[in-house]
């Protein structure tokens, strides 16, 4: 069975919500965040300490919008993944990186400038840069979802992976200037099945 290492929240409900969706057993193990600090034993697992940790088998993954990419493919055929012969393929593939590359990154520099640093530490400034940069970066996400529903022609592992993004500038109150594509956009996805019964297994699992 699958293994998942997860804290609440954080990037790795991606490949969670992704489990979901696909109706794929699993093995949640839920984890006080940060894990390198408040369990460093998992550092034996996990020598990142990072979350994310897939298992699979032999197969080991830290990166949460690859996880997904490979459930897709593993775990398939879904409709949540683009093949290469569909017109969306690269749009899929581009926008299945940007969730985490293009848009969760300036917002992990806001969360710690923010609330993560102690007091002394932090820094009004590079919260306040970071947090523009994270919504001039969605300027092309409001360009695609003024035209469609989802990033491609259907709901795929893309929006999963955008749609963690938009689940954090959530959490970290940054969700106030989502134009309103992506603020429906982002409705529409709270309402799938697979979103919220991830919430109820990060919910319901205890920590480890």
């Amino acid at each position: 069975m699958i293994e998942l290492y997860h804290c609440e929240n954080a990037r790795s409900f991606r490949p969670l919500w992704a489990l979901c969706e696909l109706g794929v057993k699993f093995d949640l193990k839920m984890l006080p965040f940060p894990p390198r600090v408040h369990r460093p034993d998992y550092l034996d697992i996990n020598p990142l300490g990072t979350i994310p940790l897939m298992i699979d088998g032999q197969t080991r993954m830290t990166e949460s919008s690859a996880i997904c990419h490979y459930l897709a493919m593993q775990y398939g055929p879904t409709d949540l993944a683009v093949g290469p012969e569909e017109a969306d393929y690269g749009n899929y593939l581009n926008w299945l990186s940007f969730g985490e590359a293009t848009l969760t990154f300036p917002q992990t520099i806001v969360l710690r400038y923010r609330r993560l640093e102690p007091e002394e530490r932090r820094n009004p400034q590079v919260a306040e840069d970071y947090e523009r940069w994270f919504n001039a970066r969605l300027r092309v996400v409001d360009a695609v979802l003024s035209e469609r529903d989802y990033l491609c022609r259907r709901f795929t592992m893309a929006d999963i992976s955008v749609g963690y993004a938009l689940m954090l500038a959530d959490d970290i109150g940054l969700s106030s200037r989502f134009k309103p594509s992506i603020r429906d956009y982002w409705e529409r996805l709270r309402q799938r099945e697979g979103f919220t019964a991830a919430i109820t297994a990060q919910t319901m699992s205890p920590s480890q």
